[in-house]
């Protein structure tokens, strides 16, 4: 019964992390776009971060928590990368071939690989995330998103447009909502968020502790798949619809804000040292991102069959956990 408990916390939790990171980037995109800022610049910035919110909320409350759960917080970043990758792009490309743009090639892609190669380096070399090693990654996610606005505003670049119309309609349908409407819905998002991550932190615990599982195992696999849902379900629908550049592009992009932004200010508000983190598990992730390179650089696309190794290797490294390191026994 309590671990039913457990679930159903998840589950609220989950729910609560998706209406929140909605109200939240919703309510914020649209005050920008009220105040002159154009969709183009929202769409880079203040959507971008938004999308990372779940997972933020969520690190932040597992190293804040009391005990601190500093492997929980960062296996939840870790997890979700391998699971964007994984899952989400595995899922995407067997319903439809993912076609892939230059400059995801050119700029991002390297960009990505370099960004985990440097993260993996820090928690490698003493097994934590010192407060400067966050800020330095957080001083890394802001040029690089000044980078990508000043590259976007010289090429003509329509699709974060189209996206930002699709996702919240015209400027001119909001332009005359009230000011303390939008910032009312801001305000909800981020007190849902709150509870969110509160309700997700509380089901994964008891969970971990019910069967007697590891909490960095929870995290690389049961928080990071539910912290990774909304992508997953608006990838399966872009993929219906044919939008392939659309989803390698965001899962490239939230991939990056994880590793750079969630991580850069979890560890800035408090140092994180992990012990449940194991090398495998960065192994893992740098596998996943170093495979898309040669995947994308072929053909310039991700085909069914690619994808579907993608998602078979997702599968394998969530029975690897579960068999060789989650010794369950239901208390």
């Amino acid at each position: 019964m309590e671990i039913l408990l457990d679930v159903v916390w998840l589950i609220l939790g989950l729910a609560l992390l998706y209406f929140g990171a909605e109200w939240l980037v919703g309510g914020a995109a649209k005050i920008s776009v009220k105040y002159g800022i154009s969709p183009l610049v929202v769409g880079l910035t203040v959507v971008a971060f938004g999308t990372s919110a779940p997972e933020l909320f969520v690190s932040l409350g597992f190293n804040l928590s009391s005990p601190p759960r500093p492997d929980m917080a960062i296996g939840n970043v870790i997890g979700s990368n391998i699971c964007n990758i994984g899952l989400v792009l595995g899922v995407s490309a067997f319903i439809c071939v993912l076609n892939i743009k230059s400059d995801l090639l050119i700029r991002d892609m390297p960009f990505l690989i370099a960004v985990s190669l440097g993260f993996s380096a820090m928690l490698l070399l003493d097994q934590k995330i010192a407060r400067w090693e966050g800020i330095v990654l957080f001083v890394v996610v802001v040029a690089f998103t000044i980078f990508q606005l000043r590259a976007s505003k010289k090429e003509d670049n329509p699709e974060v447009i189209e996206e930002f119309e699709a996702e919240f309609g015209k400027a001119e349908e909001f332009t005359h909502d009230p000011v303390w409407k939008l910032a009312g819905l801001v305000l909800i998002g981020l007190i849902v968020l709150y509870f969110g991550a509160e309700y997700l932190e509380k089901g994964g615990v008891g969970l971990a502790e019910r069967i007697g599982v590891p909490g960095a195992v929870i995290s690389l696999t049961v928080i990071a798949f539910s912290t990774s849902v909304p992508e997953l379900a608006t990838s399966v629908v872009a993929s219906m619809k044919r939008e392939g550049d659309i989803i390698t592009g965001n899962v490239i992009g939230s991939c990056l804000f994880n590793l750079l932004c969630v991580i850069g200010i979890t560890a800035t508000v408090k140092p994180m040292e992990v012990s449940d983190i194991e090398t495998v598990d960065l192994v893992v992730m740098l596998g996943f991102t170093l495979f898309l390179l040669p995947l994308m650089w072929t053909r310039r696309r991700v085909s069914r069959w690619e994808g579907s190794a993608l998602l078979i290797g997702y599968i394998a490294y969530c029975i690897y956990l579960w068999n060789e390191r989650a010794q369950i026994g239901v208390a």
